[in-house]
């Protein structure tokens, strides 16, 4: 996940950052998404990015995220020390910034996610059952 396009915060828009992308299926992440924007922090979600191609969600959470990270029906990779250039433009084609960066924090805290994320599956869950 990368750009050609690395900038400066000062001049508006973010630089390149060590960071991990938890991905999802876009219906948890949705839900999850709206979980995190209604709790205490309500900007407590960073950059979201969504894959149409995959229909998946991308979380940017903080770079070593993927070490522990054990949510099922989630992945989180690696940048590998290159970085993620979180620039307006999205990083891959197919895809498009749900939560730009510059619009949200740096990066969503992990354990936020997890509970927003088991919070999501539990809520599509019950309203999977009443149909």
């Amino acid at each position: 996940m990368q750009t050609s396009r690395s900038v400066d915060v000062e001049r508006g828009e973010p630089p390149q950052s060590a960071c991990d992308v938890v991905t999802v299926p876009t219906r948890q992440g949705l839900e999850a998404v709206d979980i995190l924007r209604r709790g205490a922090a309500g900007d407590a979600v960073g950059p979201v990015l969504h894959d149409d191609c995959c229909d998946t969600l991308g979380f940017v959470v903080p770079a070593g995220t993927a070490a522990a990270w054990d949510v099922p029906g989630s992945t989180c990779m690696q940048t590998d020390g290159r970085g993620l250039r979180l620039a307006p433009e999205p990083p891959v084609e197919g895809s498009d910034w749900l939560l730009p960066p510059g619009e949200a924090d740096l990066a969503t805290d992990p354990a936020v996610l997890r509970r927003a994320l088991g919070e999501a599956a539990r809520l599509i869950e019950a309203a999977d059952s009443c149909r």
